[in-house]
């Protein structure tokens, strides 16, 4: 016989959404705050010539400027004020999640809890705006150095960018924090989300006009299609894959009663480092390429000899890609997954794995079996993102239907809509509260 909890996921409807209100609040906050995201993209900086801008840009988008054009949802591309986009914060977040490894204070917040998490966000964001200012500084250097780029370059010019480019950053990093609590979702996740997905539609124009154009064959564009199902199908059934640890109870003895005597599990997901990897990989290969391609060929020869070794499809740079895959894995599982600190919940709590002493032999077993699914994990992302790549590198098929905006795209589709089914079922709930005639409806 079905749950409760089972028969009301299955009386999940539209009419059990329209009952929602507060469920409907936070999805038109949702799309409102997406809107005013994507209309920022689109106003561009002061002082640049677009035309020369688009130019200088298309001779260059193969490198890690398109990468990160792709997170910026054409930002980039425009340079509009949102160019930096959200990537400043992501990269703090993982600086002071790999500090809090290293610095004893970080360790010490991250265990206390609420307060913990508010300083260390407060981190996050000094660090937010400091990378923001190196990289705008960067990219207002980077401009003058373009040719025709910058109406009227110098100090003046360095400083406008600067600012806009940082407040840009800011507000973004304000508008997923609103998303996160007053929408629906991860309100980072979400911004980068829809920037990938607003390009998409130009990027499918392009691949039908190459094969409108002959460049790219009926064939191809036909196996294209099938392979971006058959990529999502995988990401979707690899990201909801666990491994379930049984964690057993012992019981106590109150009186003449038994009390507890229950068993739980210990989930542990297939791929705990997420899109991490793959976004980490890419833009250490892209660097030399960007380098390169800045310099104008006119770099040293070593530069242009490891830019032609490192290009897209070479065999060098899809062993150095699934290498650095494979290492980001093991390396930010470890971070965001400590064993002995699950094994230490557990005793304290009185929860064992039947057959493992708990303690150090429980540590001991959760990191082996850590350490086999991260393998597994690992294979898996170096599979979705190499096999987009060679049709990168040989058919010059867009960014947007590479492994990591699919991982991206799918990933916090699957999170957002397993939120809203959450609302839904509390909703549903509140409904049964108030129908019942139990005191606590009253209250």
């Amino acid at each position: 016989m079905a749950s409760a909890a089972e028969q009301l996921a299955a009386n999940l409807n539209f009419a059990a959404f329209s009952k929602a209100t507060e469920l409907k609040k936070r999805i038109w906050f949702t799309l409102g705050a997406l809107i005013v995201y994507r209309l920022g993209t689109y106003v561009p900086l002061p002082g640049i010539d677009p035309a020369a801008l688009a130019q200088v840009f298309s001779q260059q988008q193969s490198g890690l400027l398109g990468v990160f054009d792709m997170f910026a949802g054409g930002a980039i591309g425009r340079m509009a004020i949102f160019a930096l986009a959200i990537m400043p914060y992501i990269s703090a977040s993982i600086i002071i999640q790999l500090m809090t490894t290293v610095s004893p204070h970080l360790a010490q917040l991250k265990k206390e809890g609420e307060q913990g998490r508010k300083q260390i966000n407060q981190y996050t964001r000094y660090g937010t705006v400091l990378l923001a200012t190196l990289q705008g500084y960067g990219i207002a250097v980077g401009l003058e150095g373009a040719q025709n780029v910058v109406i009227d370059p110098g100090i003046f010019f360095r400083i406008t960018t600067v600012i806009t480019l940082v407040g840009g950053t800011v507000f973004l990093m304000w508008l997923g924090e609103q998303i996160t609590s007053r929408g629906v979702g991860n309100g980072i996740s979400l911004i980068i989300f829809s920037g990938i997905v607003a390009e998409l539609p130009r990027a499918l124009a392009g691949t039908l006009e190459l094969g409108r154009q002959g460049a790219l064959s009926t064939a191809i564009i036909l196996f294209l299609a099938v392979m971006v199902v058959v990529v999502i199908m995988a990401i979707v059934f690899v990201e909801r894959a666990q491994r379930r640890l049984l964690v057993q109870y012992p019981k106590r003895q109150v009186g003449n009663k038994l009390y507890g005597g229950d068993s739980s599990h210990l989930p542990l997901k297939l791929n705990t480092a997420g899109v991490i990897p793959p976004i980490f990989a890419s833009s250490l290969l892209l660097l030399p390429v960007t380098i390169a391609n800045f310099t104008a060929g006119q770099g040293p020869d070593w530069l242009n000899s490891v830019t032609a070794l490192l290009g897209h499809g070479q065999p060098l740079y899809m062993a150095f890609y699934a290498a650095g895959i494979i290492f980001f894995a093991f390396f930010y599982t470890a971070i965001v997954f400590n064993p002995q600190d699950t094994a230490d919940n557990l005793k304290k709590y009185g929860g064992f794995i039947p057959g493992i002493r708990p303690g150090q032999r429980t540590a001991e077993h959760i990191d082996y079996v850590l350490t086999r699914l991260t393998a597994v994990g690992a294979i898996y992302l170096t599979i979705v993102c190499l096999l987009p790549e060679l049709l990168i590198s040989q058919y010059s098929v867009p960014f947007y239907f590479g492994g990591t905006s699919l991982l991206i795209v799918v990933s916090v589709t699957m999170d957002t809509v397993s939120q809203i089914q959450s609302h839904l079922l509390a909703h549903q709930y509140e409904g049964l509260i108030k129908k019942s005639k139990l005191r606590g409806g009253k209250r």
